[in-house]
């Protein structure tokens, strides 16, 4: 198999390769830190990484695949036993961290190796194939213990590539983001894809606006975020000419990892004259759909399939949907390259996964438009509301509550309704808790933007939505708020 990353050895060595605040190494310095890790942990099956937003996480990983290994990488916020979970179902014999960075109890029987950015070593020509083992990631775990989704070289490479081709991503590209590096889209796109490519990427440590304006006005060209990250660009706009500026020389802006609600989308693109381009992924995938560059950035929708990926809509009998209509809800399966071979150690979970003919379910629920663009409209296990004879997804009546300008954020569920079978339930953030707008207010103007019977039957107000690292609604949390 040809290199994840030939810019370590064929491209100009003296071009800055990552950047974490004021420390940098150019694309000859990580090449000699990495193949310096690499020796040390030669030979070993799987590594954990303790996945700080440090350089030495993107040493350690690249480091980790140049020597043929599978890295785990650890968020540094998971709790002791998950962590324990983890390490017990990874079975690494080695971690690799910063130096002084401090590791739990939970990773004591490990092996601890320092990463040392100033090492020099050679390149290794470890002997892969694309079906090895790249990465172990850890799914979120909402459902019981985390599991660990395989992630072959042949799936990083292929969704990387495919994301190039949709995005016109090249070398001259600088990447700006301040996403943690335990997931997908943080290392794999954020780190990974910009080291494939041989071009940079800058890491901002901890996201702030003043620093996305900093660094595209830098020379920076593409900036990938999560929605809270994006509500928060939008809600300083109007008082930021420099970030306006910033974000308007921008080649591209991408959100992921969950949907960017429409009042965002609208915001950004009035104040910088930009739109945020969205794509659609999960662990277990990596890329599947995206807004390309040269495509409409149509806000709400995740765009077309990627190159190579194969993607269908499913009636609940397991039956294609075959409608481009907009309306049809039916839940996403895919098939491609992109896809991971197996959760680790869970052959019934893998089984469960897949259809009898090979395409992998999402879980997700959509619809497509008539020329092909997907529109997700929530998971199937939270956000699919079956009220009164319709299947309706949650995100679209979020999407018009947050147009309400009494609503800060928004969350909807459906729970049990005798008549109704499930009723749809509103839970609201208000812009002004003394004075939040009411129940049969809100109810109306969703109404009024899409259908009556899209309307929540039931409002609850809270002071905070409850969210993960990734910025996601944890909806399961809210029945307990």
């Amino acid at each position: 198999m040809s290199s994840l990353f030939p810019a370590l050895t064929d491209g100009p060595p003296t071009r800055v390769a990552v950047r974490f605040g004021e420390r940098s190494l150019t694309y000859g310095a990580l090449a000699g830190a990495a193949g310096a890790v690499a020796a040390r942990i030669g030979g070993a099956g799987r590594v954990a990484v303790w996945a700080t937003p440090e350089l030495e996480t993107a040493v350690a990983v690249t480091g980790v695949l140049l020597a043929g290994a599978a890295a785990v990488p650890l968020n540094p916020k998971s709790g002791e036993r998950e962590l324990a979970h983890i390490v017990s179902d990874s079975a690494p014999r080695t971690v690799l961290a910063a130096p002084g960075a401090r590791l739990p109890a939970a990773l004591g029987e490990l092996e601890r190796v320092d990463v040392d950015a100033a090492a020099v070593a050679p390149v290794p020509s470890a002997g892969v194939s694309d079906e090895d083992p790249a990465l172990v990631v850890y799914t979120s775990g909402t459902t019981g213990p985390p599991k660990g989704a395989v992630l072959p070289r042949r799936a990083l490479a292929a969704t990387l590539d495919a994301l190039a081709q949709a995005w016109r991503w090249t070398e001259a590209d600088v990447l700006v983001h301040g996403l943690p590096l335990f997931h997908v889209h943080g290392l794999v796109l954020g780190v990974l894809g910009p080291l494939r490519r041989g071009g940079s990427v800058r890491h901002l440590g901890r996201f702030s606006t003043e620093g996305v304006a900093r660094e595209l006005a830098d020379g920076a060209t593409m900036l990938f975020g999560v929605p809270t990250m994006y509500h928060r660009i939008a809600e300083a706009l109007p008082g930021d000419p420099e970030l306006a500026k910033a974000l308007g020389g921008a080649r591209l802006l991408v959100s992921g990892s969950a949907a960017l609600p429409v009042h965002d989308h609208e915001r950004i693109a009035a104040a910088t004259g930009r739109r945020v381009i969205e794509r659609y992924g999960m662990t277990e995938t990596l890329m599947n759909t995206s807004v390309r560059a040269d495509g409409e950035p149509r806000a709400g929708t995740v765009g077309v399939p990627l190159p190579g990926v194969r993607l269908r809509l499913v009636e609940e009998d397991g039956s294609e949907i075959t409608a481009l209509d907009g309306e049809t809800v039916g839940e996403i399966q895919v098939r491609g390259p992109n896809l991971f071979t197996e959760y680790l150690n869970r052959p019934d979970a893998t089984a469960a996964a897949f259809t009898a003919d090979g395409w992998f379910r999402t879980g997700d629920m959509a619809v497509r438009e008539p020329d092909g663009y997907v529109r997700i409209v929530g998971r199937k296990a939270t956000d699919l509301i079956k009220s009164g004879g319709y299947k309706i997804g949650a995100g679209e009546i979020e999407n018009a509550l947050l147009e309400h300008p009494g609503v800060r954020e928004a969350a909807v569920t459906g729970e049990p309704d005798a008549d109704l079978g499930e009723r749809i339930v509103a839970w609201i953030v208000p812009v002004d808790p003394q004075a939040p707008p009411g129940a049969e207010e809100l109810a109306g103007h969703v109404a009024r933007r899409l259908a009556p019977h899209k309307r929540p039957r039931v409002v609850r107000y809270l002071d905070a939505l409850p969210r993960n690292d990734m910025g996601k609604i944890m909806k399961r949390a809210l029945a307990d708020a």
